[in-house]
């Protein structure tokens, strides 16, 4: 019987999009696949248990994640282990001592915008992507946008690359007024918010999503800006204070999960102007909560929302404004993007993510 890595080691240091993304692969390659062993790489620190079948079995590695030796000793690490294959989410596998190698490219930030990221993560990421292609056997993007990116850009074999969109937890769904209400009390808020969902770094844009609110009428709804701190961000709240609309605008940081589509369901409008995205879960997850998306028209934000939602340019301000009135203005068109955006959601399942990324661990052992 094949035995199959699955490295989640970051799943212990960050919460976003690729760690979800690891919790529900663990959590449906049961379904799909019960004949492999499958060994799930924890981190050394991580006390849970990410196992979630029969065929599963969790294995602590003391290589952290992002080191800068990292794919030589995560390499000697997991020799025991004796994998027939090593899928790496994170997109850097170790070395090649034996186990065939898949690895996930989510998006390719760091070379399209170097100064969105912080100097470690660019030295972290340059230094190791020409050799993780290399390395890789198979190369697996979250949208047909990254996956484009990775031919262009880094020259990757165009059979060796397939796009497998993500999931959408079906946690997302429109919350009850009772729901909304106690949310928006709990937070301080009035409903009918416009709505921003993400971490504060710099390509989510937010600079020019607050230039565009402050060029709103002082009577436009309030303006939620919900996420986590990220980085190079110090500016922000001083630009929200300098177009004196930090009065209107709320911030919330760390949302709790299940509080999430409530938070969407109270909005008029999310809006997402971020200069690049490899796949992006805000307007998903808002459209299935049956809340209208307006989104930046780069990179894979118009592959995922498709005809549902409304496209912006993100370097300017007027146009992310006018993007927001225009659902804002007409409830007939906003109902029309509510019922366009559930159908599209409809479309993103995690099980259906997960039986295309097991195909791609059958072809891979099979050659």
């Amino acid at each position: 019987m094949e035995r199959i890595g699955i490295d989640a080691r970051l799943t212990y240091y960050r919460q976003g999009g690729i760690s979800q993304m690891i919790y529900h692969l663990i959590k449906e390659l049961p379904h799909i696949d019960p004949a492999h062993d499958y060994v799930i790489l924890h981190s050394r620190k991580d006390t849970r248990d990410l196992t979630t079948g029969p065929n599963q079995r969790r294995a602590i590695c003391w290589t952290p994640a992002h080191h800068r030796l990292e794919r030589i000793a995560l390499a000697v690490e997991t020799l025991p282990l004796r994998l027939d294959l090593l899928h790496s989410p994170d997109f850097i596998p170790p070395i090649d001592l034996g186990p065939k190698s898949v690895i996930t490219i989510h998006d390719l930030t760091f070379l399209h915008y170097p100064d969105f990221l912080t100097k470690e993560s660019r030295r972290y990421y340059n230094g190791q992507i020409d050799a993780a292609v290399a390395r890789a056997d198979h190369i697996i993007t979250d949208s047909e946008a990254t996956r484009q990116d990775v031919l262009s850009l880094l020259g990757a074999a165009p059979d060796k690359v397939t796009t497998v969109w993500l999931g959408l937890d079906p946690h997302f769904a429109p919350a009850t007024a009772d729901a909304i209400s106690a949310l928006c009390d709990r937070y301080a808020l009035h409903k009918g918010y416009i709505l921003f969902v993400g971490t504060f770094e710099p390509r989510k844009n937010l600079p020019g999503l607050l230039r565009a609110y402050a060029s709103l009428s002082a009577d436009a709804p309030q303006l939620v800006i919900a996420g986590r701190q990220g980085w190079l961000t110090d500016e922000i709240h001083a630009l929200a204070a300098e177009l004196r609309v930090g009065q209107r605008v709320v911030w919330l940081e760390d949302v709790p999960y299940a509080d999430l589509p409530a938070l969407y369901s109270g909005a008029s409008v999310l809006c997402l102007p971020s200069f690049y995205e490899g796949f992006g879960f805000p307007p998903l997850e808002a459209m299935a909560c049956g809340t209208p998306v307006v989104v930046a028209n780069r990179a894979s934000l118009p592959e995922i929302v498709g005809d549902a939602a409304v496209l912006v340019a993100p370097d300017s301000p007027e146009s992310i404004a006018e993007g927001i009135m225009s659902v804002l203005s007409d409830e007939t068109f906003s109902a029309a993007l509510r019922e366009r955006g559930r159908k599209r959601a409809q479309l993103f399942d995690w099980r259906e993510t997960t039986r295309r990324v097991h195909a791609i661990y059958e072809q891979v052992l099979s050659t």
